[in-house]
């Protein structure tokens, strides 16, 4: 979720505390340069991997590692496990999971060197704070859940799906774009 966070010119002078300086984060990038980048980062990962972006197979298979710890015989007789995890292989023998992990990193490193890096839960102001992780685990879960079923997560179809022109990729970025305006009028309690 995205929040405002006051730009160096938002911030007027105050008198010195004692308290440790507050770090003022930057403005945020030109969205139309980012998508170009994002654009010039697909090419590059279909040119040089021959795939397209996505995170959940990366995340899938990270769980399956700690799975594999757990229980290796339930991985060992579960057919879709065992084609990433089973007997001799290891889930982390894909470059998913690299770029997933690489995503991630990216992603702090680039929130810090910003002053964008804080403790925080963005909710409505008459909702609870437990309240609003609970339906955001929920959300999250059903999203995870329809990544798998739909053999791909938003990046992965939308982005590289897309990139190539699949229907079922199109079908599905509209039918996600479609219920999530359909549900949020249902949820608008939440953030009003």
């Amino acid at each position: 979720m995205t929040t405002y966070t006051p730009s160096h010119a938002d911030v007027k002078p105050t008198v010195k505390s004692k308290t440790k300086a507050r770090r003022v984060a930057k403005d945020y990038a030109n969205p139309y340069m980012a998508g170009i980048l994002l654009g010039v980062v697909l090419f590059a990962a279909f040119f040089i991997t021959g795939s397209g972006l996505g995170a959940s197979g990366g995340i899938n298979r990270l769980l399956v590692v700690v799975e594999d710890a757990i229980a290796p015989g339930h991985v060992d007789r579960t057919p879709y496990l065992l084609s990433m995890a089973g007997g001799e292989k290891n889930p982390l023998d894909s470059w998913v999971v690299w770029v997933t992990v690489g995503a991630m990193i990216g992603g702090f490193v680039s929130g810090f060197m910003n002053g964008r890096v804080k403790v925080e839960t963005n909710r409505g102001p008459r909702v609870p704070i437990k309240l609003r992780w609970v339906m955001a685990f929920i959300g999250g879960a059903l999203m995870g859940y329809g990544a798998r079923f739909a053999r791909g997560c938003t990046s992965g179809q939308a982005l590289s799906g897309g990139a190539v022109l699949s229907v079922g990729s199109w079908a599905l970025m509209f039918a996600i774009f479609g219920s999530g305006y359909a549900l949020a009028y249902f949820l608008r309690k939440f953030w009003n």
